[in-house]
C-alpha cells in the first residue's frame, strides 16, 4: 500500500522539479520576503505547491496537508495528513546555487510512512517507505538502498547546520554551537536545504547535521529517510522551534557533547 503512495509522491516531487528546472537562473522569480530580510519565497514555491496540493486534492480528497506556503488545509481531522516544502532552499534556488530540493511526506496517524526528497538540478530523488528502508536514485543509474555513515570518531566528521532566519535579533542563533564543536571536526558545511542535509546524512555523504529553529515540513520527509537508512534524528531542544540532530546513534551522542 505504502508502495503506492510513493509513486504517486515521486510522481509529484518530478512535476515540482520540472517547474524549477523551467524558471532557475532566470529573470522572473517574482522573490519576495515574508518573515525578515532573510526569509524569502518566490513565485515558484508557491506554483509547486499549488501544484501538489491539486494533485493531492484530486486523488484523495480526504487527505489533509500542511505546506510551507498555504498552511494546513484539505480534510481536518483525517488519519492521512501530507507534509510539504515545495521548494526548500528557497535561497539558494534565487541566487542561482543548484542545491534545492522537493520534500514530500505522508503521515498516517502522525507518524510518517513515505517520504520523498527530489533535487531536481542534481538529478537525486531520496525515497524511503517506513520498514522498507531507504533508496538513492540518481540519472542514468539504478535505485539503490544508502546507509548513513559508519564513522563513530568526531575528528573525522564532516558536518552540516545551518542559521535560523531571526540571526539577527536573537543571540541564540547557533553560532555558540559552531564555535564549541568547529576546533574538534574535521570539517563544517552550509549547504542551505534542510531536506537535503538530511538526506546527505542518509547517504553517508555528510556525517551528521544539526539546525535550531526549523519547521515541521523542512524535516518530515528527510526525517524518515535519515531513520530507515540506519540513522537516528533526535530532538536537540524544544524551545527552539524544531531543533534537530541527525547522524548515526555513537556519533550523535559525541555531538550532543558539544551542541546544545
Amino acid at each position: 500500500m505504502y508502495e503506492e503512495l510513493l509513486e504517486f509522491a515521486v510522481g509529484m516531487a518530478r512535476k515540482a522539479g520540472e517547474i524549477q528546472l523551467a524558471a532557475f537562473r532566470g529573470g522572473d522569480l517574482g522573490v519576495e520576503t515574508k518573515s525578515n530580510l532573510f526569509d524569502v519565497v518566490t513565485r515558484v514555491d508557491r506554483e509547486c505547491e499549488a501544484l501538489i496540493a491539486r494533485c493531492i486534492g484530486e486523488r484523495f480528497p480526504d487527505h489533509a496537508l500542511l505546506g510551507e506556503e498555504g498552511g494546513e488545509r484539505g480534510c481536518a481531522g483525517s488519519s492521512w495528513r501530507w507534509v510539504v516544502d515545495p521548494l526548500d532552499g528557497t535561497t539558494n534556488f534565487s541566487q542561482g546555487l543548484p542545491v534545492f530540493a522537493v520534500s514530500i511526506a505522508l503521515q498516517k496517524n502522525n507518524e510518517t510512512v513515505v517520504g520523498v526528497v527530489f533535487a531536481p538540478y542534481l538529478g537525486e530523488l531520496y525515497t524511503a517507505v517506513k520498514g522498507g528502508g531507504a533508496r538513492l536514485s540518481q540519472r542514468g543509474a539504478e535505485s539503490r538502498q544508502i546507509h548513513v555513515t559508519r564513522k563513530s570518531d568526531i575528528g573525522t566528521a564532516v558536518l552540516a547546520t545551518g542559521f535560523p532566519y531571526d540571526k539577527e535579533v536573537n543571540a541564540d542563533n547557533n553560532l555558540d554551537n559552531v564555535e564549541r564543536i568547529l576546533p574538534h571536526i574535521r570539517g563544517l558545511r552550509r549547504i542551505g536545504s534542510a531536506a537535503y542535509d538530511l538526506c546527505c546524512v542518509a547517504a553517508g555523504w555528510i556525517d551528521g547535521y544539526w539546525e535550531l529553529a526549523l519547521h515541521e515540513w523542512d524535516v518530515c520527509a528527510g526525517t524518515l529517510i535519515v531513520s530507515e537508512a540506519g540513522g537516528t534524528v533526535e530532538n536537540l531542544r524544544t524551545d527552539r522551534g524544531v531543533s534537530i540532530v541527525a547522524a548515526n546513534a555513537e556519533l550523535i551522542r559525541k555531538l550532543r557533547e558539544k551542541i546544545r
